[in-house]
C-alpha cells in the first residue's frame, strides 16, 4: 500500500529566495558625486555617477542633465565614440531643451578631435561636417553656431586636401582621367577652400597632357578671372601659351557651371 508522505515545509525554500537589491541612491546624491568628479578632473570616475543617475532614475529632470553631464564627462575624458552616443541620444530624448544645441556641439567635437592627418581615411572629418552642419540648421542663432561655421570651413578644407592628395599622385602616374576626377570633387563641393587654385593648375595639366585643350583653356581662364595674382595661374597661363593657346572659358564646360555664381 502506498503511504503519501507530507514533506515539512520550509520557511524559505529555495524557491522563494530573493537576490538582494541594493536600494536605488538619491538622484541629487548621485549627480552631485558626478559634479565632484568633474571639479576634481576625474571625469571617468564622474561619468559612472551620471550614468547611474540615469539608470535609478530614468524620465526625471535629474535624468536628464544627467544625460547631458555623461556627454561632457566623456568628451573630457577623451572618451569621443562614448560622447557621441550620449550626446546623440540627448538630442534624439530631448530636441527642444535649452541644453540640445550645447549636446550636438559635443558630439560634432567630439568627430572634429579624431579628426586624422590628410594621409589617412576621412571618415571622421566628414562626419564632424555632418554634425556641425546639423547644429548650425537645428540651432542658427545658438551661441555654437559661429564656432560650428568655422569649424566646417576647416574641416572641409581638410577633406579638399585629402582629395588633392590623391590627385596629385594620379597625375604623377599619368593616370590622367584619375586625376580629373579628384580635382573635378575640389573644384564643384569645396570651391571655398585654399585648394581650389592648385585644382584649377592641376585640371590645366591633366586636361592638356589628354589633349583635351578646350578645358584646359577653360581652366585656366576661371583661375585668371578670380585669382588673377596667383602663383598657379602664372604657372596655368605659361602652360597653355606654350601650347600656342590662351586661357578662354568655354560656357558649356563642367567647369564653367560649377563656378556660375560661386565665385566671381
Amino acid at each position: 500500500m502506498a503511504v503519501a508522505v507530507a514533506l515539512p515545509m520550509a520557511g524559505c525554500s529555495m524557491f522563494d529566495k530573493k537576490e538582494d537589491v541594493a536600494p536605488d541612491e538619491p538622484a541629487d546624491k548621485l549627480y552631485n558625486e558626478g559634479l565632484a568628479g568633474v571639479s576634481s578632473g576625474d571625469y571617468a570616475a564622474a561619468s559612472k555617477k551620471f550614468a547611474e543617475v540615469d539608470r535609478q532614475h530614468p524620465y526625471t529632470d535629474w535624468g536628464r542633465k544627467a544625460v547631458l553631464m555623461t556627454t561632457y564627462a566623456n568628451y573630457r575624458a577623451g572618451k569621443y565614440d562614448d560622447a557621441v552616443i550620449s550626446g546623440s541620444r540627448y538630442v534624439q530624448l530631448h530636441p527642444t531643451s535649452p541644453d540640445a544645441a550645447y549636446a550636438q556641439y559635443l558630439v560634432a567635437m567630439s568627430y572634429y578631435n579624431q579628426v586624422p592627418d590628410i594621409s589617412r581615411d576621412q571618415e571622421r572629418t566628414r562626419k564632424a561636417v555632418d554634425a556641425f552642419e546639423e547644429l548650425v540648421r537645428r540651432w542658427p542663432n545658438s551661441e555654437y553656431a559661429e564656432t560650428a561655421r568655422n569649424r566646417i570651413m576647416v574641416a572641409r578644407d581638410q577633406l579638399a586636401g585629402k582629395e588633392m592628395q590623391v590627385g596629385r599622385f594620379y597625375l604623377s602616374r599619368r593616370d590622367y582621367t584619375g586625376a580629373i576626377n579628384r580635382f573635378r570633387v575640389v573644384v564643384s563641393q569645396y570651391q571655398k577652400t585654399r585648394h581650389v587654385e592648385e585644382a584649377l593648375h592641376r585640371l590645366v595639366e591633366a586636361y592638356m597632357a589628354l589633349g583635351i585643350t578646350g578645358e584646359a583653356q577653360t581652366a585656366a581662364a576661371i583661375l585668371g578671372h578670380n585669382y588673377p595674382d596667383s602663383e598657379w595661374y602664372k604657372a596655368s597661363f605659361q602652360l597653355i601659351s606654350s601650347g600656342g593657346l590662351k586661357p578662354q572659358e568655354n560656357t558649356d564646360s563642367w567647369i564653367s557651371k560649377a563656378f556660375r555664381g560661386v565665385i566671381g
